[in-house]
């Protein structure tokens, strides 16, 4: 029987590249074939030479078609089979596989915000909410907004097979996040980009647009993140190494400003030293600190191993880079301090 595969890839938009996605039909699911795209509407080629082959590295059940429908996740490669410079898992693998020995592992907190028409969901026309401080994992019709699209959504992901672990409003009306993990860093960046793919779909469905700007609302409101967190063995055996990977990220300026400026679009109107963040040029970190660059949770300090979370990614980050760029910066100081 015919089955449905919905081809997804990331495309080359900047500064913040988009989801794109369109349908075959396959005999079955036994083989899933490479296939092509016109990458001149993508940003990925010119006309006159616009082919661009679609590789498929992740396939999942399909939670919106059902039955034996299928979600193909692919990379963009360029017709002689050398990875397309828009692609970034490509540059991931490499590292991933360079440090695999340290069995690093994510868990990425997705922030979002639903807009119906030009303004957040649960914002009145004509003026504003109240003040946040009450939408914050809130119960209620005056302070929840969305949450049968949430719901849904973690159904589908859950359907999907997706490592997906939790959901929660967030502190702004329509504002929500999802997380993903603890998983190693392809798996996190795939799943992170799937569901993202089935968040888009199923806000669709419901007329809403689910966004990833890091500060949807100008003014006294939180901007979204993506808080990343991080570990390796030696972390996950000692507190050494947990502040090893804590100073690597701060080793200079330098290494800061790589960091940042690879973190999404619009960093700065974000990371501002207000909002539970530190300011984007500024690096710390701190045990319990929200207000830090880096955060040690509590039960870290007190247990002396764990995992440790940047706060720095904007929602709209390429998980590939910033996943490759932990792994390289601490995987590489704990590395040369022998705690590996």
């Amino acid at each position: 029987m015919a089955i449905k595969a919905e081809y997804i890839w990331i495309d080359g938009t900047k500064p913040t590249a988009k989801l794109r996605s369109k349908t075959r039909v396959l005999a079955n699911a036994d083989k899933i074939p490479t296939w092509g795209f016109d990458g001149s509407s993508t940003n990925q080629a010119e006309g006159h030479a616009s082919d661009r082959v679609l590789e498929p590295v992740k396939v999942v059940k399909d939670p919106i078609r059902g039955g034996d429908n299928i979600l193909v996740l692919c990379e963009v490669l360029e017709t002689n089979g050398a990875a397309h410079e828009s692609n970034t898992r490509a540059l991931l693998r490499e590292v991933a596989e360079k440090y695999a020995a340290q069995e690093s592992i994510f868990g990425i907190e997705q922030e979002y915000t639903f807009f119906k028409g030009s303004r957040p969901l649960g914002f009145p026309e004509g003026g504003y909410p109240a003040p946040q401080g009450g939408y914050y994992c809130g119960v209620g019709a005056e302070e929840v907004f969305g949450r049968e699209i949430v719901e849904l959504h973690l159904d589908r992901c859950i359907d999907a097979g997706l490592a997906i672990c939790g959901i929660n409003a967030e502190v702004m009306p329509g504002q929500w996040e999802f997380q993903i993990g603890p998983v190693d860093a392809l798996t996190v960046s795939d799943d992170l980009w799937i569901a993202r793919y089935l968040l888009y779909r199923t806000a669709e469905e419901f007329g809403i647009d689910a966004t990833l700007d890091a500060k949807p609302a100008r003014g006294d409101w939180n901007g979204a993140g993506a808080h990343t967190n991080f570990s390796t063995k030696a972390m996950r055996e000692g507190y050494e190494a947990i502040i090893t990977a804590c100073e690597s990220l701060g080793a200079s300026q330098e290494k800061v400003l790589e960091h940042v400026n690879q973190y999404g679009d619009d960093i700065q109107s974000r990371l501002t030293g207000k909002h539970e963040t530190a300011p984007w040029n500024v690096y710390s970190y701190g045990v319990s600190n929200r207000g830090a660059s880096v955060r040690i949770p509590w039960q870290v300090e007190v247990e002396q191993k764990g995992y440790i979370e940047d706060r720095r990614p904007n929602a709209n980050i390429d998980p590939y880079v910033v996943t490759r760029l932990l792994i390289n910066t601490c995987c590489e100081a704990l590395e040369k301090a022998g705690q590996v």
